[in-house]
Formats: C-alpha cells, sequence, structure tokens
C-alpha cells in the first residue's frame, strides 16, 4: 500500500471520527437546547459505527426505540394533530424569536432577558421544528 493511500485513509478515518463525536455531542447539547437532540446523536453514532463496534451496538437499540415510538405517536389521528400543532407552535417562537420584537410592558425583567439567544436561538428553533415535521410526515408515511 502507498503512502498516498495510507495518508487519504487515515485522513478520512480521522475526518469520520471528528464527525462522529462532532454529531454525539451536539446532540447531547441539544437535548436540552433546542435542537434535533436525539437525531443528531443516532446520526454521530451511525458515523461513529462504521469505525467502531461499541457505537453499533448502542445505535441498533436506540434505532428500534425510535421506529417504536414514531409508530407509537402517529397511531391515532389526534396525536398527530398534537404533534403537527407543537412543531408549528415551536416554528412560530422561532420566527417570533428571529423578529426580535420589543420587550412588552408587562415583562417583569430586563430587557436584555426578553428572548435572549437572539437570531440563532430562533434559526434553530425553526430548523427543529421543521426536521419535526418532515419526521411526522415520514412516521404518517411509514407506519400508516
Amino acid at each position: 500500500m502507498s503512502a498516498r493511500s495510507r495518508l487519504h485513509r487515515a485522513a478520512h478515518r480521522t475526518g469520520l471520527e471528528i464527525l462522529g463525536w462532532t454529531l454525539v455531542v451536539l446532540g447531547i447539547a441539544a437535548l436540552v437546547l433546542p435542537g434535533p437532540g436525539l437525531l443528531m446523536v443516532v446520526g454521530g453514532l451511525a458515523v461513529l459505527s462504521q469505525q467502531y463496534d461499541w457505537a453499533e451496538r448502542k445505535l441498533h437499540p436506540i434505532k428500534r426505540q425510535a421506529y417504536r415510538a414514531a409508530k407509537v405517536g402517529v397511531k391515532t389521528w389526534p396525536r398527530i394533530a398534537v404533534s403537527a400543532l407543537g412543531a408549528l407552535w415551536i416554528m412560530s417562537l422561532g420566527i417570533l424569536w428571529m423578529i426580535q420584537p420589543p420587550a412588552p410592558d408587562w415583562w417583569p425583567l430586563e430587557d436584555k432577558w426578553w428572548l435572549f439567544g437572539g437570531f440563532g436561538t430562533g434559526v434553530s428553533l425553526v430548523l427543529s421544528a421543521i426536521i419535526a415535521l418532515v419526521l411526522l410526515v415520514y412516521s404518517i408515511r411509514r407506519f400508516r
């Protein structure tokens, strides 16, 4: 094997490992912050499973549980409606965050605490809502 080929393979492996761990860490953070946390953790484990057996062992139970939850989530039309309304609510909050209206008169704290996080938080909320709606449509098509 040539030195160039070994270097290419090492760079590819390192890139995949960086991507996988970045997705896992950001996914864990997004579990408590706005964002698709579980989706990023699963994506990170999927990338890491190409190199590590332990990641593949962790990935399959999480995927099974996610499919089971998706199937239950679209079992009835009221559940679908609540999920869609929840995603649209999150999207509207994200748009509000992006617009950044001034703090209302009834706001008891300093103005700097009104919709803190700024534009980035709004974008994150809107992207999360879009992902939720796409996953809802996917679940409906697959499990109903």
